[in-house]
């Protein structure tokens, strides 16, 4: 075929490329997402399963000490012992149910004199919680990423879980709880950024919900695999140890990192073959001339300057309020869980009633997220939170040794409710800020969860003295929790921003001062 036989081919050709080359369009990840991915197809749907599978093992190493901790019932050896007077008695005259190597306390006496030292371990998992969760956060933003990061801490917990099983006292085994609580960290900001950062604006709640989905499978899974082995603390720890291995190994490596992040980084080129992927794995195209903005590079063209959370004025307002709604929340979530000792019921039986009331609460979250100011539905659920631990002091040591179903009822419906705080606050704090300090928010937020956390086991020691008391305090905070964000913007269907410089362009354009604009609310 000669060009000149078909000149009008030729030149519709020509015009053709000039006009790609020409209409070459670049868009930033949120953009491609909603425009030529899709908000949530089945790439997504694969890949925040598989994220979110990690959410299993956040919970079974957070809430092991439930049983693993457990005081177990002891019995008289004979006819002639006071069963009311344990500490008064010679250690011949009686023995634990279970044995001395079903818990902690059974194995290491930690009673009477000794029984504070039975919530050292516990407060330490919080603690290296604390301290785990600002440095995988700022692994994750700034080196790492986010899926490495999730690598890097289930094989730490993985080791840190077996070590703890072989704990000679109860001073290594606090140590050894500290460093599980130091490595378990990572996961549960990671994956929930990790699952949030490839969907469209409309299903960042509800994917956000995903993974404490999991985290309720694995807070269901824990009486089942905790009864086969309830004779021995130690075995527990061991088989707990051996699934984030297998999530390591098997799974993780066809998890996708965030290309929001890798696009903060610089490296477009490999942000886009992740879209590129997804967008073919939802049976769509995204166009040639699409490339992705690098929203490392300002107007001019000059590289943006470093930022920081703390440099920022409205930013760091906005942080430091998040964080003293997120201590309230932390202190009555993993309270209230680990209190169900003091109810006076079968420790199994309350432990699988409260992890079955965290699927409402997922299911409540999932749907009301999608329709539902983040800052109403945080402050409702933390106030149902705290007005049912209220009302359970009224009910608390009226069994006489038995447990009060009425208290067990309103039990229930407190956690629920703040199972479902704990979980929107989560998703409330994504959205508060850019990509480039994301995971560090959340790793703050975390931080002052885990700080509420560590406290906790204390006020369940004195529960053991008097049940009123712990449920009180869990209530009083969970309100102040409420009360705290009414000084938080909304966040419903708002874009994530990439940085601090363009939130804070993009929220004064729309909103006015971020600053301005939060203390108006």
């Amino acid at each position: 075929m000669d060009e000149d036989d078909y000149p009008d081919l030729v030149i519709k050709t020509g015009h053709e490329r000039e006009s790609l080359v020409s209409s070459k369009k670049e868009l930033t990840v949120d953009d491609i997402i909603e425009q030529h991915v899709g908000p949530l197809g089945f790439a997504q749907l694969l890949h925040v399963f598989l994220v979110s599978l990690a959410w299993i093992f956040d919970s079974q190493n957070t809430l092991i000490t439930i049983f693993t901790d457990a005081q177990p019932a002891w019995r008289c050896k004979g006819s002639t012992c006071d069963p009311s007077a344990m500490c008064t008695l010679d250690p011949r005259m009686w023995e634990w149910v279970g044995g001395d190597k079903s818990s902690t306390i059974a194995e290491w006496g930690l009673i009477c004199d000794k029984k504070f030292q039975a919530g050292i371990p516990a407060s330490l998992f919080f603690l290296g919680s604390l301290i785990g969760s600002a440095v995988h956060g700022r692994l994750a933003d700034a080196y790492l990423g986010r899926k490495k990061t999730v690598l890097l801490s289930c094989l730490l917990t993985s080791i840190t879980a077996f070590l703890t099983s072989l704990a000679p006292n109860i001073w290594v085994y606090a140590l050894l709880r500290f460093s599980n609580g130091f490595a378990r960290s990572g996961i549960g900001i990671c994956c929930l950024v990790l699952s949030t950062e490839v969907v469209g604006r409309s299903w960042r709640g509800q994917v956000g919900q995903y993974g404490f989905f999991f985290f309720t499978v694995g807070f269901l899974s824990l009486p089942l695999v905790a009864y086969p082995v309830r004779e021995s603390w130690r075995s527990l720890y061991k088989v707990m140890s051996i699934f984030p291995l297998i999530y390591s190994l098997l799974i993780l490596p066809y998890v996708s990192e965030s290309p929001r992040w890798l696009a903060i980084k610089g490296r477009t080129d490999e942000a886009m073959r992740v879209l590129i992927k997804f967008a073919r794995r939802n049976g769509k195209v995204i166009p040639s001339n699409v490339s992705i903005s690098n929203p490392t590079i300002t107007e001019g063209g000059l590289p943006q300057k470093t930022e920081s959370l703390w440099s920022t004025g409205w930013a760091s307002k906005r942080i430091a309020t998040v964080m003293l709604a997120g201590f309230g929340v932390g202190f009555v979530y993993y309270g209230v869980q680990l209190n169900v000792e003091n109810l006076n019921f079968n420790v199994y039986f309350t432990v699988a009633i409260n992890a079955l009331m965290e699927i409402p609460a997922v299911f409540i979250g999932s749907v009301f997220l999608g329709f539902t100011d983040r800052r109403v539905l945080f402050s409702t659920s933390a106030f149902l939170a705290g007005i049912s631990c209220l009302l359970c002091t009224i009910f608390s040591g009226k069994g006489k040794g038995k447990g009060s179903w009425a208290q067990l009822g309103i039990e229930a419906v407190g956690f629920m409710a703040a199972s479902l705080s704990f979980d929107v606050i989560y998703i409330y704090c994504v959205e508060l800020f850019p990509t480039n300090v994301r995971n560090f928010s959340v790793s703050m937020l975390r931080q002052s969860l885990m700080l509420g956390a560590a406290i906790a086991p204390v006020m369940v020691v004195l529960g053991r003295l008097q049940p009123a008391i712990s449920f009180f305090v869990f209530g009083a905070l969970s309100i102040f929790s409420g009360v705290v964000t009414f000084w938080l913007p909304e966040t419903r269907n708002s874009p994530l921003y990439e940085t601090l410089e363009q939130q804070e362009t993009e929220e004064k354009f729309t909103l006015g001062s971020p600053g301005d604009m939060e203390m108006a609310t």
